[in-house]
C-alpha cells in the first residue's frame, strides 16, 4: 500500500492565519530525508525553515515560491514513497480536505495536526522483485527500488560519494522529473538540469533576461536564489541632470513609481488600522533629568565591561517599574485582562522585514549586563532576518525609542494584546531654574506612554510613569 502525506500550511500561535512559501529547498520529484529543511515558510514579519518529519519523496509540490499568501491548513504539496503512482497522488489530491487548524503546530513540523487524513489508495499489485546482482556502490534502499521496478543499473551515473548509486538516482530512472508549473508573468525553464535555482529565482531571470547559467549560487549547496538573480539587475539609467542655466523650463509629466505594499508591510498596515480604530487610546507625557543616567552608564560600562545603551536602561527601568505596578504589565483579550507576574518587554526594532518587535524575557529579574546582551542578540536576528516566532510571541510591554534618530517627542500605537507602549525621544539640553534663581542646563528625556483605556486607568497610568521616572533619575536604584 503506498504511503502518501499532506504538506500543508503549518499554523505558528492563534494569531497566524495564513503563510506563503519563500522558498522550496527539494525539487518535485526529489527525495528528502529526516531532518533534511525542505522549505522556507513566511508569516508576518518571520521566516521559519520546515524540516521533515520523515523520510519521503517531494511527488507534487501545488504550490510555488513567491506565490500570493495561502490560509494555514491548505494544501501545499504532497509527499509519498516512490511506489505511489501519478493517478493515487491525483486521487489523494482530488479527496483531500483541509486540516482543523485550531490547535498551533510546533516550530519545524513537516505538517501540522490535522484531521483524519483520507485513506491512501491502494497500490496495483506489483511482480516479485527480481533480484539484481551488481558490483557499483549502491545503497540498500536504491538496490531495493531497483529490484521492484526491475531497473536496470548500467545508465545510470550514481550522484553519491564515489559514484554511489542513490535512492533518488533510481527513483529517477523510474520516472523523470516533473517540473512544478509556476505562476506569474513568465515561466521558463533552464534545459540544463544541472543549474540548481529556486523557482523565484528562474522567474525572476527570465523577467529580467538574465542567464542562470552565468551565476554562481550563494545559497544552500551552491543554490541560485532570489538575492543572486538580483544582484544582476541593472540599476535604474541617472538623469542626465538639469537643463543649462538660461535654458527655458519644460515641465515633464510626474509620473508616480506604484510600489504595491509588501506581504509584511501589508499586514503591519493592517493590525495598525485595527490598533488605532478598535483600542481607546490615551496618551500620559513627563521629562526626566538624564544627567544621573548618563553619568552612571558611563561608568557602570567601564566597570562592567559591557555597552548596555540608554534604551537598555529604559527597558531595564521599565521592566522594574512594571514589576511593582502590575496593573500595567497587562494584555487584553476580549472582555478580560491577563496580568503577568514578569515583565516581558518588547522592543521595536526596524528590519529588512519592516518594524518588528522581539521580547526580552523576563526584564525585571536581569542584570543590566543580560539585558544589554538579550537586546544585542535580538536586534542582530532581526536585521539578519532570522527572527522566530518564539522571539516575537507574546510581550506584556512594549518601547519604542526614536531619540537616537533624533526625535525629540513622539506617541506610539499600542501593540495588541498588550495594553501599553512607551514612546522615547532623545535626550536635550534644557535650561532650568536653580533655587537661588541662577539659570542652568539640564539633560532630559522626553516619554510618553500610550494607554489602553478598556484595561488601564489615568491613575494607574500616571503612578507607573512616576515609577518610571524615578528610577531613571535615581538610576543607582536599579542596582538594588
Amino acid at each position: 500500500m503506498a504511503d502518501i502525506r499532506p504538506f500543508c500550511m503549518p499554523k505558528w500561535g492563534i494569531e497566524m492565519t495564513e503563510g506563503n512559501i519563500a522558498e522550496w529547498m527539494v525539487k518535485e520529484g526529489e527525495a528528502f530525508t529526516k531532518g533534511q529543511t525542505i522549505c522556507l515558510i513566511e508569516t508576518d514579519k518571520i521566516t521559519n525553515e520546515v524540516e521533515a518529519e520523515y523520510d519521503a519523496v517531494a511527488r507534487r509540490i501545488l504550490i510555488g515560491a513567491g506565490d500570493e499568501p495561502h490560509p494555514v491548513g491548505a494544501l501545499l504539496a504532497v509527499f509519498a514513497d516512490a511506489a505511489a503512482t501519478d493517478a493515487e497522488i491525483d486521487a489523494f489530491i482530488a479527496s483531500f480536505k483541509p486540516a482543523d487548524t485550531q490547535v498551533a503546530a510546533k516550530r519545524g513540523d513537516a505538517a501540522p495536526a490535522a484531521a483524519p487524513e483520507p485513506a491512501p489508495a491502494s497500490a496495483a499489485p506489483a511482480a516479485a522483485p527480481k533480484k539484481i546482482e551488481t558490483n557499483r556502490p549502491i545503497s540498500p534502499e536504491a538496490l531495493k527500488l531497483a529490484e521492484q521496478h526491475g531497473v536496470d543499473l548500467a545508465p545510470i551515473e550514481g550522484s553519491g560519494r564515489n559514484g554511489r548509486i542513490t535512492f533518488q538516482d533510481v527513483y529517477q530512472a523510474i520516472q523523470p522529473y516533473a517540473r512544478p508549473a509556476l505562476k506569474g508573468p513568465a515561466t521558463v525553464y533552464d534545459e540544463s538540469d544541472k543549474i540548481f535555482a529556486s523557482p523565484l529565482a528562474r522567474r525572476l531571470a527570465a523577467l529580467h533576461g538574465i542567464d542562470l547559467a552565468g551565476l554562481t549560487g550563494t545559497g544552500a549547496r551552491g543554490r541560485i536564489s532570489k538575492a543572486d538573480v538580483l544582484a544582476k539587475v541593472p540599476a535604474p539609467v541617472a538623469s542626465a541632470g538639469p537643463a543649462p542655466l538660461g535654458s527655458p523650463f519644460v515641465p515633464v509629466a510626474n509620473t508616480p513609481q506604484v510600489v504595491p505594499f509588501d506581504k509584511v508591510r501589508r499586514i503591519v498596515a493592517q493590525r495598525l488600522g485595527e490598533a488605532k480604530r478598535e483600542i481607546p487610546h490615551f496618551y500620559l507625557k513627563v521629562s526626566a533629568a538624564a544627567d544621573a543616567l548618563l553619568a552612571l552608564r558611563k561608568t557602570a560600562n567601564l566597570v562592567l565591561g559591557v555597552k548596555a545603551s540608554v534604551n537598555d536602561y529604559i527597558v531595564w527601568a521599565s521592566a522594574k517599574a512594571l514589576a511593582r505596578h502590575p496593573d500595567v504589565n497587562v494584555q487584553v483579550h476580549g472582555e478580560s485582562v491577563h496580568r503577568f507576574a514578569h515583565a516581558d518587554v518588547a522592543i521595536a526594532v526596524a528590519s529588512p522585514k519592516g518594524l518588528v518587535t522581539p521580547i526580552v524575557r523576563q526584564a525585571d529579574r536581569m542584570r543590566i549586563d543580560q539585558i544589554a546582551a538579550e537586546t544585542r542578540r535580538l536586534i542582530d536576528k532581526a536585521q539578519a532576518g532570522r527572527l522566530g516566532f518564539e522571539d516575537m510571541d507574546g510581550g506584556t510591554f512594549s518601547v519604542s525609542n526614536l531619540g537616537m534618530m533624533g526625535i525629540e517627542e513622539f506617541s506610539a500605537i499600542i501593540n495588541p494584546p498588550q495594553a501599553a507602549i512607551l514612546a522615547v525621544g532623545g535626550v536635550t539640553r534644557q535650561a532650568q531654574e536653580e533655587e537661588d534663581g541662577s539659570i542652568s542646563f539640564a539633560s532630559r528625556i522626553a516619554l510618553t506612554l500610550s494607554v489602553d483605556h478598556r484595561a488601564i486607568d489615568g491613575a494607574a497610568g500616571a503612578s507607573f510613569l512616576a515609577t518610571l521616572k524615578g528610577l531613571i533619575e535615581d538610576p543607582e536604584t536599579l542596582f538594588a
